[in-house]
């Protein structure tokens, strides 16, 4: 029983930061979000709420400045202020906004948001876990390899979520009629507007694909659907 002991209390310790970052979660963008208002914006909601057959797709403004969307676990869509404001200063369209809200879209409608909190939480049961027993066997140096190997885990599964939600999103982009080229485009510009440098991290430890990977299977996407049956 003594040597499972470890695993145990990893488990507990799950658990517990599942409840609690949920909880924390929840009432930050309570706190700290409004629902969105913009009628350019609204009206590329209601698009895609007929093409989805909802009366109403409900988007919320989450008061910080970063550029990001976001999928709340309990189901909600939110942009950021500082996304919102690189619209309203023109250097994001209304259709690329949308596109926006149609990938975090794709996060709720294929149990991403949801799953991730969990994956949040059985990730640090992981490293909790790998911890203990490898400190066993390589004391001082177990701690770094138990985070190494769960960060690549996280990241791995991350990018696999952010290839099916750019899929959904360009399918009901695509059905809105919307189309995919402001998916294509923001995603051109977004590695500026984020000031990002994904070029100086490896591909493999990235949480989110390289974007002219998310691109190229777009257009791939794209010439599928688009493709003329042979007679």
């Amino acid at each position: 029983m003594i040597k499972f002991a470890p695993i145990l209390l990893a488990l507990v310790y799950g658990l517990a930061m599942y409840r609690f970052s949920v909880w924390r979660t929840s009432r930050e963008l309570d706190e700290k979000s409004t629902e969105l208002a913009d009628p350019m914006l609204r009206q590329m909601c209601d698009q895609m709420a007929a093409a989805l057959d909802l009366d109403r797709i409900r988007v919320h403004i989450y008061e910080i400045d970063p550029v990001n969307g976001l999928a709340a676990p309990d189901g909600r869509i939110f942009i950021t202020r500082g996304f919102y404001n690189k619209f309203r200063q023109g250097a994001v369209s209304a259709a690329e906004m949308a596109s926006v809200i149609a990938h975090e879209l794709g996060h709720v409608a294929l149990g991403h948001s949801r799953r991730r909190m969990i994956d949040f939480s059985g990730q640090n049961a992981l490293r909790t876990a790998l911890a203990m027993v490898l400190s066993r066997f390589i004391p001082g140096i177990g701690v770094l390899i138990a985070n190494a190997l769960t960060t690549l885990l996280a990241a791995r599964l991350s990018r696999s979520d952010e290839y099916e939600a750019d899929a959904y999103a360009a399918a009901l982009l695509t059905k809105a009629g919307i189309g995919i080229a402001p998916q294509i485009s923001l995603f051109e510009k977004l590695e500026q507007l984020t000031k990002s440098n994904s070029g100086a991290v490896p591909a493999w430890l990235m949480s989110h694909p390289k974007t002219k990977e998310r691109i190229k299977a777009l257009e791939e996407l794209e010439a599928k659907w688009t493709q003329v049956p042979a007679p």
